[in-house]
């Protein structure tokens, strides 16, 4: 068990991995360029690049696992002849793939061929851009980069990255010895200097630390500014970073396939302890829980202003602690909402509204939420609600489940917990159970192993309009299918947007607070949920939010926001569009509350005992789900007849129509 030591300092302090979900992939030191900061020391002249059977059995290991994120880096890993084969191998497997390029190597004739193959597999690109002016770019990375890194970017943007969800990302990192200015401001003024100057878009700009070795470290020694610098990054030490720093749940891979806590150790030859003799291929993944090894470089990762190459951690906790803020001192009660976002509008289903009387006052009184995001037919399940607050929709669970149920909550803010906390005992004793079946936990829903919340533990998540307040949405979903058991359902209500909401206003306390800043745009969740493997979910219901504040109005009234309940299961089956099976679906009429119709969906009402054809994505959730014993299913999959007379999302237009569907609409 790890032990975390909140105090100034790494000395002492002993910090455990938690389940991997990233693979680095170091495809060794070659690199068209020789940074000055590189702290591999890449350059033209590397000579450690991977082999192809090396590549071959890091393949095999990653396919048979359930790790979803793969990053290549180097040197820049174009120059590694194995990147087409790890791209063409693992892409349309379930996971997302992240090149980490000098990008100026695309400009090369040889290497141009990685454009068509990016852009067809839909791979992220993260490329550095230590600056916005010609003198500081090729002061760090050589003359002639800033011109050829502009034009590169400018080629990607023609071909959607930086929008229509193809993603690049750029880095920035200091050209000496000091921190970088705070994430967020620099994003600001870099996206405002690249679009009027030089027409270029990017997603998010990524700040990282220089860390204290390779090439750097011979310019500090150089200039007798080690020690100095240590005690920069000592003295910016900010606890806060150790639960998200990017070793925590990543493992870095030499071109001989050894095993590293990170890119930074890999530089300095510190194999991950324990498993000094291990390559990839060798290590039981499920048990792999080691301490991670810590010397003075790690401080580059801790001190609040970015992890390697994730980023600005202290960003993500800053918006936790808004979010805390707001929810656990502003608010005193639902009434204290600005917009009707967290404000349920509409009728709660029957079997709800049944069990409400017996919620406890102040439990309802200091509930927020968007819509009703409890199922019917939850008998004897566990069930997780992410982000319980109060516990409304805990103790809701808790009846609807009965006693042989068991309903856990987390929640990241103790005032909301411990209300739900004190009236445990008056809850059970309302429902008639002699003892508990609920369990509340204080955690964050990126992070549920933390919380004690096991792989495939859980028969159904819920969430109502907290998902939009997290600051890492993938890493959410990701935890989310991770704890479903197979044929699970996730069935959340949350605050979906019609267009993205403009990066100046994502981290603004009160649009954050009024689950507004945060809400995801709806094809934006298509395609993350997608990645994950999830190629069909469904609306439940929809309706669109009214900005009633002037003040909020003002701020961010050009976007259009919609409260969606949506439903989607774990399943291996389901397709990306609806397939003609030719089965058809019998209700049996014996869903509690729902004798005489069932509605799966918005546009799936099953009447009992009425044969209704269906695709093979709804006969899927029909049969493989808990729904089973409810449902007769006639026919299989044997025989295919084209594509399901359904439209598609796209197809659909009016202010009704356009935020809603996955692929059976």
């Amino acid at each position: 068990m790890e032990t975390f030591r909140k105090e100034k300092g790494l000395e002492g302090l002993r910090l455990e991995k938690r389940k991997i979900q990233t693979v680095q992939i170091n495809l060794g030191n070659r690199c068209n360029q020789s940074c000055r900061h590189c702290h591999i020391e890449a350059s033209p002249r590397g000579s450690k690049n991977m082999d192809r059977e090396t590549a071959e059995l890091i393949t095999s290991k990653l396919m048979e696992s359930d790790i979803r994120d793969i990053e290549f880096t180097g040197g820049t890993p174009e120059m590694n002849p194995n990147l087409r084969f790890f791209i063409e191998s693992l892409s349309g497997n379930g996971k997302t793939l992240t090149v980490r390029t000098s990008l100026t190597v695309l400009e090369m004739p040889e290497y141009q061929k990685y454009l068509d193959l990016y852009e067809r597999h839909r791979v992220r690109v993260v490329a550095s851009l230590p600056g916005l002016f010609q003198d500081s770019i090729d002061s760090q990375r050589g003359r002639g980069v800033f011109e050829k890194t502009i034009r590169m970017l400018r080629k990607l943007n023609e071909r959607g990255f930086g929008s229509n969800g193809l993603g690049l990302d750029l880095v920035y990192n200091p050209g000496g010895d000091q921190l970088p200015p705070p994430q967020k401001d620099l994003e600001r003024e870099f996206r405002q200097v690249l679009r009027e100057r030089y027409n270029v878009e990017f997603n998010n700009l990524i700040c990282i630390v220089n860390s204290p070795i390779g090439r750097f470290r011979r310019l500090l020694e150089k200039s007798g500014t080690v020690e100095s610098y240590l005690n920069v990054l000592k003295d910016n030490f900010n606890a806060e970073t150790l639960d998200r720093i990017m070793c925590r749940d990543l493992v870095t891979l030499d071109y001989h396939g050894y095993v590293y806590d990170c890119d930074f150790n890999l530089a300095l030859g510190m194999t991950v302890r324990g498993y000094e003799d291990k390559r990839f291929w060798e290590i039981d993944l499920e048990g792999f829980r080691p301490y991670i090894s810590l010397s003075e470089h790690c401080y580059a990762c801790t001190a609040g202003r970015g992890s390697s190459c994730q980023g600005e951690v202290a960003h993500a906790s800053g918006m936790r602690e808004s979010v805390r803020a707001y929810y656990g001192e502003k608010l005193k009660s639902s009434s204290d909402l600005k917009t009707t976002a967290c404000c349920p509008s509409e009728a709660l289903p029957v079997y709800v509204s049944e069990v409400m009387p017996y919620i406890a006052d102040e439990i309802k009184e200091k509930f927020y939420g968007c819509g009703s995001p409890i199922p019917p037919a939850i008998k004897g399940c566990t069930v997780l609600d992410l982000g319980c607050g109060t516990g409304r929709d805990v103790y809701i669970a808790s009846k609807l489940t009965g006693p042989e149920g068991y309903v856990i909550g987390i929640d990241m803010t103790e005032e909301q917990l411990e209300v739900a906390r004190r009236h445990i005992d008056l809850q059970m004793e309302r429902f008639g159970y002699e003892r508990p079946n609920v369990d509340f936990r204080k955690g964050y829903i990126e992070d549920l192993e933390s919380a004690g919340i096991e792989d495939e533990s859980v028969d159904i998540v819920i969430s109502n309009c907290v998902i939009n307040l997290s600051p890492d949405k993938d890493r959410v979903f990701r935890e989310i299918f991770r704890v479903l058991k197979p044929g699970g359902e996730l069935y959340f209500s949350d605050v979906f947007s019609g267009r993205r909401v403009p990066g100046h206003l994502r981290d603004d306390p009160v649009l954050l607070g009024e689950c507004l800043a945060g809400a995801m745009y709806i094809e934006d969740f298509r395609r993350l949920i997608r990645d994950l493997g999830c190629m069909d979910y469904r609306v439940v219901s929809r309706r669109k939010i009214s900005l009633d504040s002037p003040e909020v109005e003002e701020k961010i009234g050009m976007v259009d926001f919609y409260s969606i309940t949506v439903r989607a299961f774990k399943l291996d089956d389901l397709e990306d569009i609806c397939e003609d099976y030719g089965q058809v679906a019998i209700y049996k009429g014996t869903v509690p509350g729902f004798p005489h119709y069932f509605d799966l969906d918005d546009h799936h009402r099953f009447i009992t005992g009425k044969p209704m054809l269906v695709c093979g994505n709804t006969a899927s959730m029909l049969q493989k789900t808990r729904f089973f014993e409810h449902f007769r299913i006639v026919g299989d999959r044997s025989v295919h007849y084209g594509p399901f007379d359904c439209g598609p999302a796209s197809e659909k237009t009016g202010d009704d129509n356009n935020c809603s569907g996955g692929a059976c609409c």
